[in-house]
């Protein structure tokens, strides 16, 4: 879990890079994707790219073919600056970006070391930079099945990484236990069990669409109120395959969608890395702490940072969805400084309305502004504290109340202050 967990921040800012670069345009063929495997020699590369640059001589617009060589030339010097492949392989993306409508390109080059080892060597010229690869690497894999049974119907759903999905729900059909009046309590029997063995082979069926589809599911777990659960897999229902993937039986008291967040809070320890578990196990512990009203949480942008200064953070967990720019306002007269917190939305704003304010210490006009994003400034000052960073998904209940409740930011302490 502590890989898991060491690897969070990094995940996230791997991901949300790779949306921003997946967002950029060129006018022309004029962006560079490079994927470089691990062993591969970096000479190699270069004298292929070299090859690449003669070939772009043939380019006729004249613009498009000078980006095209001005980019290889920058990726050729970035290469020859790294000296040798990382062990994990290496991706250069580099191209001429229009910032705001034609002739206002600008030259961008980004250097990224993948986190798991990109098995291909690639070269592509292009209107947008190729990032598939590099999503592939950072998206979760490994899938597991959930399935909820009892006698009134049955749930299906998939956990993967941080999202619960609720693919199906079924009802049974079956009669319920009393028999109707006028029929013998055999031939009830009888046309009860009829019914539920039809519906254990509907409710396979349905297993088998679902979880046999999926290249890498991990495992199933199988829960339900009473022995139903049991009934049902001790039968010729499910798929062979999907049989030996069977990692363990959850009593539940609930079903259908309340009964599948049971078994997942029920089998912990058999989801123990999934990191969907992780990050509800991490704000439970912090709701838990809040209210024993101990002193061992906090929460709140300035009150965390006030304690991350402080060194008595042990986890700072902050939400993916804290989306606010740290705005530093600089006199360049006299040095005097300040900051605030502006949503994206409202950069253009604040900034036109600094532009026409004087510097409070020494009335100097031409006040400077340079905004951050917020969950780089707090990941930032945690990581020189020595702090364990933990990134939230607001896509789970536990995630959803850390943002719209303690405002996306949270700590839990080391001893109370």
């Amino acid at each position: 879990m502590s890989q898991a967990r060491s690897r969070s921040v990094e995940l996230f800012r791997m991901r949300r890079l790779l949306e921003e670069l997946a967002s950029k345009r060129g006018r022309h063929t004029e962006l560079i994707s490079l994927y470089i495997p691990p062993g591969r020699q970096l000479s190699e590369v270069i004298g292929t790219l070299r090859q690449e640059h003669s070939t772009a001589s043939n380019i006729k617009s004249r613009t498009t073919r000078h980006n095209v060589q001005d980019a290889i030339e920058r990726v050729i010097q970035r290469l020859k600056v790294i000296g040798k492949t990382p062990p994990t392989g290496l991706v250069i993306f580099c191209g001429a970006i229009p910032q705001d409508g034609p002739g206002t390109e600008k030259m961008e080059t980004y250097v990224i070391v993948p986190p798991e080892p990109v098995n291909i060597y690639f070269y592509r010229c292009d209107s947008r930079f190729h990032v598939e690869p590099l999503f592939d690497l950072v998206r979760e894999k490994e899938t597991y099945g959930i399935m909820v049974i009892d006698g009134s119907g049955a749930t299906y759903a998939t956990l993967k990484g941080k999202r619960l999905e609720i693919v199906k729900s079924i009802t049974s059909g079956v009669s319920g236990k009393h028999r109707a009046g006028g029929q013998s309590a055999r031939r009830f029997e009888r046309l009860r069990e009829v019914e539920i063995n039809e519906f254990f082979k509907r409710a396979g069926k349905y297993a088998n669409q679902i979880f046999l589809e999926i290249p890498d599911l991990k495992g199933i777990i199988i829960g339900g109120p009473g022995p139903t659960k049991e009934e049902f897999l001790d039968g010729d229902y499910l798929h062979y395959e999907l049989k030996k993937k069977v990692l363990g039986v959850v009593d539940t008291s609930y079903t259908e969608e309340q009964g599948v967040k049971e078994v997942v809070a029920r089998a912990q320890e058999i989801l123990q890395n999934v990191r969907y578990v992780q990050e509800r196990r991490l704000v439970q512990e912090f709701l838990r702490e809040v209210g024993r009203d101990e002193g061992l949480a906090a929460y709140g942008i300035d009150e965390v940072r006030r304690l991350i200064k402080a060194g008595v953070v042990k986890t700072l967990l902050i939400s993916e969805g804290l989306n606010l720019l740290e705005v530093a306002v600089k006199c360049p007269n006299c040095g005097h400084k300040e900051s605030h917190l502006v949503k994206p939305a409202d950069l253009i704003r604040f900034k036109e309305e600094i532009a026409g304010k004087p510097c409070p210490k020494c009335g100097f006009q031409n006040l400077q502004t340079e905004e951050k994003e917020l969950i780089d400034v707090l990941t930032e000052e945690a990581e020189k504290a020595g702090v364990q960073v933990e990134m939230i998904s607001p896509a789970h209940e536990e995630g959803e109340m850390l943002l719209k409740s303690f405002g996306g930011v949270a700590a839990l302490l080391k001893y109370r202050i």
